[in-house]
């Protein structure tokens, strides 16, 4: 990375701004070169960055603990894991560069296009793993990526970034394919953010981080709070579902985003719950516990202390006077309702659970809408239940994208213990202000483009008889309307042209009358009017064959009339200048 600028030690700012500026620069020229990669050197890349971190899960797993002070090592190298096994196999056998789908019966076919250089924010509660994650969809996708780190955890995410650059040296990527910041303030951020050179935003952290994805400008997938409620019903397995709650609220101390943050009880199974949680080590506060509690964890903003963020319930309780045991691995704050007045009803980041207890599945559901919609609106719930149909009616009305069923949360959620699509950014899509409410993959970082044949012949107004000179159908200028069959030409009816014309000489014969020089007979001269069909009284006079106009000028002159057979050829000049001056007269039908 020698082409990453210096940090001048007098101002961070402007310092953080200007190395933004570099790497987005450098990513986009690594872009131009990346996006001609085939479908073989991007999956030897991905293949070769995966093995490079792999063996790292451990050491990277310690250097996030150690710099941020939040989490489980143990914890963290299963999320570390989870990145450079799962989530990449996952991944690696997507067709990303090409044709990746056909459609024969519709004849349409579908072409990747990598979106341009990410600009991937990484947050301080899974620095490590959400870093493996987002180089290997970058690269997969065969975009290029200039990771801002969490100013708490820059330590640790450039370790990452630098094993996993390494061996994607060594495997064929361009140089300044994976970048990342060193000098990182909010400024710099949002400098990447905005930056021209930037295509998309991957952003993952609070919801001043996420607004700020949103407001800058570029597509952008940005993942904010949980708050996740879980409800246990009737029919749970009780041991099983309490068991869940407690693994999934404790997994690397609660810091997720789809953790539980609420249990909500149904009234029938209340005290075999709450017993049952006292056996799996969750202590019950009292209000006096609850309310000091909430003063140390819960900000004027309604924001979780970092201080607390991510550490033990041991480690909370000593902090706040809780007199809880040794072995008390959750928190249980018993609650009558949710929002400000509730202050422990927020998303709290640590093994704290707020706990409700409702009369039947119906007051669950809206007690699980209120929690959503107190910070968590689309993210993730989870019911824990044997009845198929109170779990679909929690499926089909809950404001959450992720309802994991009879799992923790914070497993089900990113795809660990279920059949989602494994990824640590959840989308929430309109719910909670998010372009989508997928897990983020390599596919959301690919732009399709289609080959589409025609399967539908497009006949157009005017393709058919009799139609161009009527004014257009209800449906407007323009409108069309595909025949079920090829539209045909009607046939001839009626008498022909040829048999009219002889027929009319006939009757003009009998009244003793003859036609004027016509254009549009067969002869190519016109019928006259009437007006001008006038009997002859020069029956000794031979008729005219041929009338130019010089023929008429001179009859005109000398005051005579012109005698003209009826199938004299008469030129158009001539015609217009004799009628004017009434100067033919045909000779009698001889017929």
């Amino acid at each position: 990375m020698a082409e990453r600028a210096a940090s001048p030690p007098t101002d961070r700012d402007l310092a953080s701004i200007a190395e933004a500026r570099a790497l987005a620069r450098r990513a986009k020229q690594a872009w131009v070169e990346l996006a001609e990669f085939g479908q073989e050197r991007i999956d030897a890349i991905v293949d070769a960055m995966a093995a490079a971190a792999t063996p790292q899960a451990e050491a990277f797993a310690r250097l996030a603990v150690e710099e941020t002070g939040y989490g489980v090592v143990e914890d963290k190298i299963q999320k570390n894991l989870f990145s450079s096994q799962k989530v990449y196999n996952f991944i690696r056998p997507m067709k990303t560069v090409g044709v990746v789908a056909r459609y024969d019966d519709r004849r349409v076919v579908e072409i990747a296009e990598p979106f341009g250089v990410v600009a991937a924010v990484i947050p301080t509660t899974n620095p490590t793993s959400t870093a493996i994650y987002k180089i290997l969809i970058a690269l997969k996708a065969r975009c290029a990526i200039v990771i801002s780190p969490h100013p708490q955890a820059v330590k640790c995410i450039t370790r990452v970034a630098e094993v996993m650059e390494d061996a994607a040296r060594h495997a064929g990527a361009p140089a300044g394919a994976i970048n990342w910041m060193t000098t990182v303030t909010i400024e710099g951020t949002q400098e990447l953010m905005k930056h021209r050179d930037v295509a998309v935003i991957l952003a993952t952290g609070g919801m001043g981080l996420v607004r700020a994805a949103y407001s800058a400008g570029k597509p952008a997938y940005g993942v904010g709070p949980g708050n996740a409620p879980a409800f246990i019903e009737r029919t749970a397995n009780v041991k099983k579902a309490v068991h869940d709650v407690i693994t999934g609220k404790t997994f690397d101390n609660g810091v997720l985003c789809s953790a539980e943050n609420s249990v909500v009880v149904d009234q029938p199974i209340a005290d075999e719950v709450r017993r049952e949680f006292q056996a799996q080590g969750g202590y019950f506060m009292n209000a006096a516990e609850m309310d000091a509690l909430a003063r140390m964890l819960v900000t004027p903003q309604r924001l979780p202390n970092p201080a607390l963020v991510g550490k033990s319930a041991v480690y909370i309780a000593g902090k706040c006077g809780i007199a809880a045991p040794a072995d008390t691995r959750v928190l249980l704050a018993p609650l009558e309702g949710v929002g400000r007045d509730y202050p422990l009803s927020i998303e709290k980041l640590c093994p704290v659970l707020s706990y409700y207890v409702v009369k039947d599945w119906r007051e669950g559901c809206e007690r699980c809408k209120q929690i959503l919609r107190y910070g968590g609106m689309g993210h993730t719930m989870a019911i824990h239940s044997q009845n198929e149909q109170v779990i679909l009616e929690f499926g089909l009305h809950k404001p959450a994208f992720r309802i994991c069923v009879n799992t923790p949360t914070t497993h089900g959620s990113v795809g660990l213990s279920t059949g989602l699509d494994p990824a640590m950014t959840l989308g929430c899509g309109g719910y909670g202000g998010n372009i989508t409410s997928d897990n983020i993959s390599p596919r959301h970082l690919l732009n399709i483009k289609r080959l589409a044949y025609e399967v539908s012949p497009v006949v157009s107004r005017w393709d058919r008889p009799g139609v161009g000179s009527q004014p257009p159908g209800p449906e407007g200028v323009g409108s069309l309307r595909l025949p079920s069959a090829p539209v045909r030409p009607p046939a001839p009816t009626g008498i022909s042209a040829e048999a009219l014309s002889r027929r009319i000489d006939e009757f003009l014969g009998s009244r003793g009358f003859t036609a004027a020089v016509s254009d549009t007979s067969r002869s190519g001269v016109r019928w006259v009017s009437d007006t001008h069909l006038t009997p002859t009284s020069t029956a000794d006079q031979t008729p005219l064959t041929f009338v130019c106009e010089d023929d008429v000028r001179q009859a005109i002159q000398s005051g005579k009339k012109l005698v003209v057979s009826e199938r004299a050829i008469v030129t158009p000049a001539a015609r217009d200048l004799g009628e004017q001056h009434r100067v033919f007269t045909i000779a009698p039908w001889r017929g």
